[in-house]
């Protein structure tokens, strides 16, 4: 059977990435993450804001993890955080693994955003991931300023390195799939769907915010979902599905959606890394059950352009279940 795929320009066996989290602090646990079936792994992001904030991200997902994840995590947040740590992680990790390594960088200003990613390719790494992490809070600023802000950060650090590089987007442009496009012809080699921003609670007790971490459920699936199938076929640059990926029911759908590589760390955190070979073994058994040979036979099956009938994803799809009453709930 043939798993293979290509993201990003790289040649990859098989379609299951290990997205950025702090399990890839641990360089034994990117080994295992290969060896459970991991195709990539994404390193967790290298902030520019002060390394404290970095710390205080990693310790909150500490706090979601297992007894499993916790037993090493402390220690690898301590050996790994800051710029220099960062880049010696990636050379640590190219060296130790045979899977493409790809670092994510999460920046704030220009030169940051330039002097991060040159470094980051000089560290070796085999592509690399803008986490574009901002939340357009500013009432002053207008939905084209923010668009605007993604495309110069792409076309810098485009233009600062030769590794392909990736946009991690939030779901919240007011039209998603233009933006993938303007920023396509800008030069990204692919696309990760959707960056989860984290939203604070309040705390009726305290009245305190409250800034912890809730994992993904499949249910979230659905938005990415959408997306990947309205995009599949029409763009240049890869397709990257993440969120609600917590069996392989849920690459498959990903899959048939048009996804060129399904990512996932919620699971990974829930279950400890080696929940990827129980995903990389369900995928194996789905296809061999419909009897496919290769991720070809089956990818973007289900996306908007093969299906031929593109109000499945508009608006009379909307207004059909609403009139059938399919609830669930």
């Amino acid at each position: 059977m043939d798993l293979t795929t290509r993201y990003l320009g790289l040649n990859l066996k098989n379609p299951l990435v290990a997205s950025a989290s702090p399990l890839a602090l641990d360089i034994g646990n990117i080994r295992q993450l290969e060896d459970m079936g991991a195709s990539a792994v994404v390193l967790p992001s290298i902030f520019e804001e002060d390394i404290d904030s970095e710390i205080e991200d990693i310790e909150r997902l500490m706090a979601v993890g297992n007894s499993e994840t916790l037993s090493y995590l402390s220690s690898a947040v301590a050996d790994n955080v800051g710029p220099k740590h960062y880049l010696g992680l990636i050379r640590r990790a190219r060296a130790a693994v045979d899977i493409p390594v790809i670092a994510s960088l999460n920046g704030t200003s220009r030169t940051g955003w330039i002097d991060y990613a040159r470094q980051i390719e000089e560290a070796g790494a085999s592509a690399l991931e803008l986490n574009v992490y901002f939340l357009p809070t500013d009432l002053s600023l207008s939905g084209s300023e923010v668009e605007a802000r993604h495309i110069d950060i792409l076309a810098a650090v485009k233009q600062a390195v030769a590794i392909p590089v990736a946009v991690k987007l939030s779901p919240f442009f007011s039209s998603v799939g233009h933006m993938v496009q303007r920023l396509d012809q800008a030069g990204a080699d692919g696309f990760v769907l959707f960056n989860r921003f984290y939203q604070p609670d309040i705390d009726l007790e305290d009245l305190t915010l409250v800034r912890d971490l809730k994992l993904s459920n499949k249910g979230e699936i659905r938005l990415p979902l959408l997306w990947i199938a309205s995009l599949a076929g029409r763009i240049k640059g890869s397709l990257a599905a993440s969120s609600g990926v917590q069996s392989a029911a849920e690459v498959m759908k990903y899959l048939f959606a048009g996804a060129d590589v399904v990512m996932t760390t919620s699971a990974l955190l829930r279950h400890g890394v080696g929940f990827m070979k129980t995903l990389h073994d369900g995928l194996v058994a789905d296809l061999i059950a419909r009897e496919v040979n290769s991720l070809a036979e089956i990818r973007g099956r289900m996306s908007r352009t093969a299906l031929g009938a593109q109000e499945a994803y508009d608006r009379v799809n909307y207004i059909r279940i609403l009139r059938g009453g399919k609830y669930i709930g």
